[in-house]
């Protein structure tokens, strides 16, 4: 666990949740869909299904679909810098998309999408042996924990 992160220990039992994944750089999105699917087996939530899309910019546009079946989503993508502006315009419209989903629908959105600025930098975060961090374990359980939250808050507004 890196130094600062929350030690979430939270029961999904029962909660649906999609992993939405980007199809580039396979060897890292194989880590991140592995560490989301095990962070959700941990959570013990019920259901999970995978669905894949072509890359990081298309995954506001699934996740937006899915908010209406599921209780939360987890968008996986890695984006590696190169050396035109391309990185910055995808990695700008993936982060505000992926949050307007979620501010507007209630639906939590977990963000596990990588913005890197070389390959390294994206293995060493994908969960692999030797990464040092699991940002695809990491997201998953952000967004079943956020349910859970929020549906703890609603709860105690309903008894008021």
């Amino acid at each position: 666990m890196k130094s600062g992160s929350p030690d979430l220990q939270v029961d999904a039992g029962g909660l649906r949740v999609a992993i939405v994944a980007a199809s580039w750089h396979a060897t890292v999105m194989d880590g991140l869909i592995d560490g989301a699917r095990r962070g959700l087996a941990e959570a013990g939530a019920g259901s999970v299904e995978l669905i894949r899309v072509p890359g990081a910019f298309e995954l506001p546009v699934a996740c937006s679909v899915l908010v209406a079946s599921y209780d939360a989503v987890v968008a996986l993508g890695v984006v590696i810098r190169g050396g035109t502006p391309h990185f910055d315009y995808i990695c700008q419209a993936v982060a505000m998309g992926l949050t307007d989903i979620s501010v507007r629908t209630g639906v939590p959105v977990g963000f596990g999408v990588l913005t890197c600025d070389n390959e390294q930098q994206a293995l060493d975060r994908a969960g692999l042996e030797g990464s040092g961090e699991d940002k695809g374990h990491e997201a998953a359980p952000a967004a079943v924990a956020t349910v859970v939250a929020l549906r703890g808050v609603a709860s105690a507004a309903a008894r008021t």
